[in-house]
């Protein structure tokens, strides 16, 4: 059984979509063991209560530095044995160090076509204005390994998604989540707890 540690920031939406795919079967010989936060009032943090997952957070001022906060966080990996770490709009950037010491699969899903529309300060609405504002007639999402850069680990899989003239970036959001981040998220998940990756 393939243990899931699932980081978080905000609504968990992503989250949601594992646990949908791991309830109705789609990801077999799997299990979400942990949920960190970076926020203690991530809507996530109660899914993950509803569901009886473990749940904790982990926020940067509650640490005197980065390092600390990671030590922490890899304690509490090895402590649950999770095999895959799954970053689920979670804003913790983990720094080289910590990957190399986890040993670990670590995803991330990002909601673009990487290489477009990655790296630094692309997060959030951010990244679905400035989709729209390049006029780019597609969009979409990303699940990569991470590997140290901000978006720059190497892309698993990945789903386009139309970009509409009427779009505002808070439809498009919703659109490339419902159409493509789901979708893509839990398919990976499932690839790895197949022994497909």
């Amino acid at each position: 059984m393939l243990k899931i540690g699932i980081l978080v920031s905000g609504g968990g939406s992503n989250l949601q979509a594992v646990l949908d795919a791991i309830d109705n079967g789609f990801i077999k010989n799997a299990e979400i063991s942990l949920v960190i936060s970076s926020n203690h009032h991530a809507f996530a943090l109660e899914r993950a209560k509803s569901h009886g997952i473990d749940a904790v957070v982990l926020a940067k001022k509650d640490f005197e530095s980065e390092a600390k906060r990671e030590e922490q966080l890899l304690k509490l990996l090895r402590q649950y044995d999770i095999g895959l770490v799954a970053l689920c709009g979670s804003l913790m950037v983990l720094s080289e160090q910590f990957i190399q010491k986890f040993e670990r699969p670590i995803i991330n899903v990002h909601p673009a076509l990487l290489p477009n529309f990655g790296g630094k300060g692309f997060y959030g609405l951010r990244v679905h204005e400035a989709v729209i504002a390049s006029k780019s007639p597609v969009t979409g999402a990303t699940v990569h390994y991470v590997e140290g850069g901000i978006d720059t680990g190497k892309i698993i899989l990945q789903k386009q998604v139309e970009v509409r003239l009427d779009d505002t970036p808070e439809i498009l959001q919703r659109r490339v989540m419902e159409e493509a981040e789901w979708k893509i998220l839990p398919e990976v998940i499932s690839m790895f707890a197949e022994g497909r990756l």
